[in-house]
């Protein structure tokens, strides 16, 4: 395996790290989003074990970093820093490793809400931060994933986190919740796997079942794993959570191998 790093904007948060597996054929992409409640002082770090694991059962591995909340990001930088992250993602100099027509956004915590914001961006209305993907989701893996934004805000989860994110409450900056919140940009048009820990205090099972209902009544394909622990157990490379998320990835991985030989 082999890791590099690149630019996608001038910042010093704004870059990714591709981690490609042994081999020189194109690769399916995930890309690893890490959580943090969009917070500064958690970064890149907790992405990387999960991009290393991913590269080495045969994925192309992409970590990102992203401006935060207290770092020059929040509202809408942290937000188009992800959009430009995935859409840079032609532009590496490994782009011919890269499937991209096979691209997976796993994200954990807040990195779920920005996963799953990502797969409905082409919802989003021309002009809005994020709107016109260059390079579409085609799945979705949230851990523990804030994925309701305005039940966030009524839990307080994360002691203000959202309100900090966004500048605001939903009645006082409508609009940014509006293109921010995952939960009201269904249908995606792509399968989503929610893993959450069923002792998860910090963001509640409930938000996974949320979106989950939201979604399925749009007509998207969800499906929700609570499994054993807490909010940190779903990035536990040793834990029942990943092994779902590994599980869940290889099967999408064998149909599509299956489709092209059927094609073929």
């Amino acid at each position: 395996m082999s890791t590099t790093t690149h630019a996608y904007g001038p910042g010093a948060d704004q870059f990714l790290e591709l981690t490609l597996p042994d081999g020189g054929a194109p690769a399916p992409v995930v890309v690893v989003v890490h959580g943090g409640f969009w917070r500064a002082r958690y970064g890149i770090e907790l992405a990387r074990p999960l991009a290393a694991d991913l590269a080495a059962a045969g994925w192309a591995a992409v970590a990102v970093e992203y401006r935060r909340v207290g770092g020059g990001g929040g509202w809408p930088a942290t937000l188009t820093d992800l959009a430009a992250a995935l859409d840079s993602l032609p532009d590496l100099p490994d782009a011919a490793r890269l499937d991209l027509t096979d691209v997976t956004v796993v994200g954990h915590s807040a990195g779920g809400h920005l996963a799953a914001w990502a797969a409905g961006r082409t919802q989003l209305p021309a002009g809005a931060p994020g709107a016109g993907p260059r390079v579409p989701v085609t799945a979705v893996v949230s851990q523990a994933g804030v994925l309701d934004l305005g039940a966030a805000v009524d839990a307080d989860l994360g002691d203000g986190a959202t309100v900090s994110f966004l500048g605001g409450t939903p009645d006082q900056v409508p609009d940014r919740y509006a293109a921010a919140d995952p939960v009201r940009l269904v249908p995606t048009g792509v399968p989503v796997l929610c893993v959450h820990g069923e002792d998860d205090t910090t963001v509640p099972p409930d938000q996974s079942r949320r979106y989950a209902a939201a979604a399925t009544a749009a007509g998207d394909a969800v499906e929700v794993a609570v499994v054993p622990g807490d909010h940190m157990a779903a990035i536990d490379l040793t834990g029942e959570a990943w092994r779902r998320v590994v599980e869940w990835l290889r099967a999408r991985r064998t149909a599509a191998a299956d489709r092209t030989t059927l094609e073929s």
